[in-house]
């Protein structure tokens, strides 16, 4: 078995994983890839979600069956009915 030499500064704070290359593959191909939003596009989201979060409180949401039922009968249909 080969040895090798890691520099301190790469494994600092445990940030160090070993793993063969054809898992480390294997797993990027089924990552989500992450975007980020800055600025207005952020704001409107954050506004968005914030505004969700009070008529959830507030129990002012439907559910999603009855959402379906209502707009998209035959998606109903298909996955709940």
């Amino acid at each position: 078995m080969a040895t090798i030499t890691i520099p301190r500064n790469l494994i600092k704070n445990d940030d160090l994983v070993v793993i063969p290359r054809r898992e480390y593959e294997k797993m990027k191909s089924q990552m989500i890839p992450t975007h980020y939003l800055t600025g207005r596009a952020a704001g409107g989201l954050d506004k968005l979600v914030k505004n969700g979060l009070k008529e959830y409180k507030a129990r002012k949401t439907e559910s999603l069956e009855s959402f379906l039922k209502r707009d998209y009968p035959r998606l109903y249909k298909k996955y709940a009915g």
